[in-house]
């Protein structure tokens, strides 16, 4: 399927590209690291998938700035195995910074390139600044289009309990219809988890038009552990 969103590799640290005067939040890892006010925000261990054929595995997962009003200002990743690439997506927009290449939520791609089939982890990190947000954006004259948001991420996700299945179901809204669409499972832990963890939730999928629907079920899940679905729905508005 034709990709209708520009993928932007941007470095995994953006803290030097803002500074706000105020307290020192604590960070969980380098998300913050130059940021005066910063919010720390640590996700899940996400898996990557065990590859089949030829093509390296990939999931994407959203991380979201939980309060109104932030932005995504720095990010910072762990992985669990070197041979993982994660990059961003990032929006066109200049100058390059929070507000206009990242807004309150980034999306991680991780990619597995090595030769193990066997799945793997990594932890996004982001750290969140108050801002206004915007950042303007220069007209030019040109009879070329200009780059806008034709596809909106729509994402729900949901804690799988063991021993139970779970729906997790993301929907586009309104007139919008489903172009594409990936889901991840990611574990809550201080370490990456093992391999036993990772291969006891299960996950299938399913879509219509105007909404993704996953179906999870975990199975000799920890009882401190905790794991979580998100579904990602990518969602295009459909012409009227």
């Amino acid at each position: 399927m034709r990709r209708l969103a520009l993928l932007a590799v941007i470095p995994l640290t953006l803290a030097g590209a803002v500074t706000v005067r105020g307290a020192v939040a604590a960070a969980a890892a380098d998300e913050c690291r130059g940021l005066e006010v910063c919010l720390p925000v640590a996700g899940p261990w996400v898996v990557i998938p065990a590859r089949s054929g030829s093509r390296p595995a990939r999931v994407e997962y959203e991380l979201r700035c939980p309060l109104a009003g932030y932005v995504v200002a720095g990010t910072d990743v762990r992985l669990a195995d070197p041979d993982i690439d994660v990059f961003l997506r990032g929006e066109t927009g200049s100058p390059v910074g929070p507000g206009v290449t990242t807004s309150r939520a980034v999306l991680f791609v991780g990619t597995y390139v090595g030769g193990r089939r066997a799945p793997t982890t990594f932890r996004p990190f982001i750290g969140c600044v108050p801002t206004s947000g915007g950042g303007g954006r220069a007209l030019t004259s040109s009879a070329a289009l200009r780059p806008t948001r034709p596809v909106t991420r729509r994402v729900a996700q949901r804690q799988v309990p063991s021993g139970a299945r779970t729906e997790v179901v993301a929907r586009c809204r309104g007139r919008e219809v489903v172009v594409d669409a990936s889901h991840a499972v990611g574990f809550r832990t201080a370490a990456p988890p093992p391999r036993g963890v990772i291969e006891s939730v299960r996950v299938t999928r399913r879509a219509t038009s105007s909404r993704i629907t996953a179906t999870a079920s975990a199975t000799r899940l920890p009882a401190r552990v905790r794991a979580v679905v998100q579904v990602i729905a990518h969602c295009r508005r459909d012409a009227p």
